[in-house]
């Protein structure tokens, strides 16, 4: 390989791990952390050169969630209401603590929890409840 194909592979690489940089960082700033499922994405995409496709998705999800009229705090609390009616415990729990990274209160979790027990039922209830429990006692 030529030094000038060698270099433009290094810069290319280089271009791309910044761009999953930039995607790691907008989780951080939501949860505090990417997500295991978050960084498998990202993974993939620069092991396999679709870092555009990955972009592409997370596009989308700016423009639906960010520039959202319902704001981060509520759109939180409906992520956290619509994962526990599924029974995702773990995504629930991410946006539980991403509701109150937002500026959700306890007592805002706690009606979500309530509301889920009309349309979900009490094992919803159970489970929102117990994700709420530990994310009351972790540091903000």
């Amino acid at each position: 390989m030529s030094e000038q194909r060698q270099s433009q592979q290094v810069d290319s690489e280089q271009v791309e791990a910044q761009r999953a940089e930039a995607i790691r960082q907008r989780y951080r700033q939501v949860f505090g952390a990417v997500p295991p499922g978050i960084e498998n994405r990202i993974a993939l995409g620069e092991s396999t050169g679709r870092i555009v496709a990955v972009e592409t998705v997370e596009e989308l999800r700016r423009v639906l969630l960010a520039e959202n009229h319902l704001g981060a705090r509520v759109q939180q609390l409906v992520h956290f209401a619509q994962l526990i009616a599924l029974g995702r415990e773990g995504p629930a729990r991410l946006h539980a603590r991403g509701a109150l990274r937002a500026g959700a209160s306890i007592e805002d979790l706690i009606g979500v929890a309530e509301t889920s027990l009309i349309t979900c039922g009490m094992p919803a209830y159970s489970s929102a409840i117990d994700i709420i429990a530990e994310v009351a006692g972790e540091p903000a």
